[in-house]
């Protein structure tokens, strides 16, 4: 799918973007150009970088709704925390409109509920169900620059709602997905490279990345986007552009051209990589179950706990333990949900039957991610030499059709991004 024929344009801007005054002015002299070449533009944008810790740590302060303060068993203090967290980015879309305006522009505010971005009502981390297109598209077809605050929604019985952390990528992804136009991006790095710039001195900058590639990438520890927008990008089919938000136009208000990465359908990549990129995550902890009782349902009764208990899992891994009848079952798991999984696991250690339950947060994961791997041989064996001549032993692997993911000893974490950034040739691109 090549960018739709319109001159509709949803632009985002992050935390790091919004910022300061300063920076808010910069964003606003990007839209400026934009709109200078007859764009329809609405912008999305987050709260300015630390507020929104700064508001959970003032929720978190205020402490846990009282016992009677419930309904129907479940706590009301959600849907305040709501109303709390969202407030950071009706703050910026506010000074954005305003910057605008004093600019000479048509600019104008939209909160969540006004245009309105229909959410479910799973507080903290709901999911949009509907961005009726009609209003804000009357907004920016009659030549209004419609500020919108990301990350917040509203349920159909009015109540405010916030999308988890990151989700203001989703709101903007919706919003150009209501609009049916495609979506800039704006944040601290210029693009999406080949791993992380700050590991790897010789990353490149991908031009563009299928939604699958950027999908893999986001979910296995890159920070560029958030998991859900690329999701939801890939399902509306929206192509999704990623920029620095430090350019400056030029003298003539012209932006640079060819700037950042494309995300986009794979049949629109000519030339496709085996390997598009290697990405590292450290927020892994693995733990094993020692001694497990070697019957059929064993490990179905552990997974079953673990997702009623909304614990993700990744890599499973199942060998013969020392004592007979037994196995030994090792998973992962995200370092914030170890403790609790590893506490959940030990409270049913009699009725799951294991002997002992062990947990390890020194490791990380390692994922080499391109489309190629559908069609070229030899994939895992250049990445398991090359770790091997790195001296860098593995502890598990999970694989799909686009991604090999191997867990590693932490401390070799950067060493084997290097090593395998080096052996698909990606310093060469």
């Amino acid at each position: 799918m090549t960018r739709p024929e319109t001159t509709r344009l949803v632009m985002k801007f992050g935390g790091t973007s919004m910022g300061d005054l300063e920076r808010i002015r910069r964003a606003a002299r990007i839209i400026a150009a934009e709109a200078a070449k007859g764009k329809q533009i609405a912008v999305v944008v987050s709260a300015m970088a630390g507020k929104t810790n700064e508001l959970v740590a003032w929720t978190d302060g205020a402490g846990p709704a009282a016992p009677e303060l419930k309904n129907g068993g479940l706590p009301l203090s959600d849907d305040e925390y709501d109303v709390v967290v969202a407030s950071g980015e009706q703050v910026t879309s506010g000074l954005l409109a305003l910057t605008l305006r004093n600019m000479g522009l048509n600019a104008r505010s939209w909160m969540g509920w006004q245009i309105p971005i229909i959410t479910d009502d799973a507080h903290g981390r709901a999911r949009i169900e509907d961005v009726p297109g009609d209003v804000l598209g009357a907004a920016v077809d009659g030549g209004q620059i419609a500020v919108v605050p990301g990350f917040q929604g509203v349920t159909r019985d009015g109540r405010i709602t916030t999308l988890g952390r990151g989700g203001s990528d989703t709101s903007a992804v919706a919003v150009a997905a209501a609009l049916e136009c495609p979506c800039d991006i704006y944040t601290d790095v210029d693009g999406v490279y080949t791993t992380d710039p700050r590991i790897e001195s010789r990353a490149r900058r991908l031009e563009k990345v299928s939604y699958e590639e950027m999908l893999e990438m986001a979910s296995l520890g890159a920070k560029v986007l958030q998991t859900r927008s690329v999701e939801l990008a890939m399902a509306k089919q929206v192509p999704v552009r990623v920029l620095s938000s430090f350019i400056e136009p030029d003298e003539n208000g012209n932006l640079p051209e060819n700037a950042g990465t494309l995300i986009c359908d794979e049949d629109e990549i000519v030339e496709k990589r085996i390997v598009s990129g290697v990405t590292m995550s450290r927020d892994e902890a693995r733990i094993t179950l020692l001694g497990l009782a070697d019957r059929t349902d064993a490990p179905a009764d552990v997974f079953t706990r673990l997702a009623e208990a909304n614990v993700n899992v990744d890599m499973i891994v199942q060998s013969q333990a020392r004592t007979e009848g037994a196995v030994n079952l090792t998973f992962t798991t995200g370092r914030r949900d170890a403790q609790r999984a590893a506490e959940m696991m030990t409270a049913a250690k009699a009725e799951i039957g294991f002997e002992e339950l062990r947990i390890d947060a020194d490791v990380a994961k390692i994922s080499v991610i391109g489309v190629g791997m559908r069609s070229h041989a030899g994939v895992a064996q250049t990445m398991f030499r090359a770790l091997a001549d790195k001296g860098v032993k593995f502890q598990a692997i999970s694989t799909s059709e686009i991604k090999i993911s191997v867990l590693i000893e932490d401390a070799y974490s950067e060493l084997a991004v290097r090593a395998l950034h080096s052996a698909y040739g990606l310093d060469a691109l």
